[in-house]
């Protein structure tokens, strides 16, 4: 008897202590990333975001030069999905620079930064698993674009946008996903038309999704925000 109690004790340590470890690496985890983020908030890492997104912008409006000769000129503004995503950061950063914040473009920011992120990333691989292959530029068109919808959630402590500039972003996302997909004015991949209407019916609960993360971590988590310096 005593010997069964001996070990049922053991267990509950045990348990004890891979909880107490687990917690332990949780919060570690948790507070190294807080760090990361407070320094991401500095003068000098933000003007160094503000010229690797303002050169990404710049080379993404010229990387669809020419899908606009082509688009109708009321299509201008939707058809460069990426490269207005990562505008609308650069225009958040000014105001950080400027110790502003810019809610309605914070909150367009997040969403279209991991939407169309995300997006691009998935496309590339897709066209890698049906041709076998990928030039160096789909390679660097997936680090850019995972580091750009990550980018977009590292700064959310330091938002300050409220549900209803979170719902305008949303308005403008899905009918974004409306003009891309009911008048085909989406991205050029030629090797993935075959399957354009699985890729839009992905690309509207990918909006969802994006929807979901900025209330998630900008109207959820109020009590983590940090102050610019």
């Amino acid at each position: 008897m005593c010997y069964k109690v001996t070990i049922e004790v053991r267990k509950a340590m045990y348990i004890t202590l891979e909880t107490y470890q687990n917690t332990s690496n949780s919060l570690v985890c948790e507070k190294m990333i807080k760090m990361f983020q407070f320094l991401l908030g500095q003068k000098p890492i933000l003007m160094i975001m503000f010229v690797i997104n303002l050169f990404g912008t710049l080379y993404g409006y010229y990387w669809y030069k020419s899908q606009l000769v082509e688009t109708p000129a009321h299509f201008y503004i939707f058809v460069p999905d990426s490269p207005t995503a990562s505008l609308f950061f650069v225009i958040v950063l000014i105001g950080f620079l400027m110790k502003k914040n810019l809610p309605l473009i914070e909150a367009l920011a997040i969403v279209t930064l991991f939407k169309y992120g995300i997006w691009a990333v998935i496309m590339n691989v897709l066209v890698l698993l049906i041709n076998g292959s990928l030039p160096w530029e789909g390679y660097m068109l997936i680090a850019s674009h995972f580091g750009m919808a990550v980018q977009g959630l590292l700064y959310s402590p330091y938002y300050r946008f409220k549900l209803r500039h979170l719902l305008i972003a949303a308005i403008w996302t899905l009918h974004n996903d409306v003009i891309d997909y009911v008048f085909e004015m989406m991205p050029r991949y030629s090797l993935l038309m075959d399957y354009i209407n699985e890729i839009g019916y992905m690309t509207f609960w990918l909006s969802i999704v994006s929807i979901v993360i900025a209330y998630l971590l900008v109207l959820k988590q109020q009590t983590t925000q940090l102050k610019l310096p």
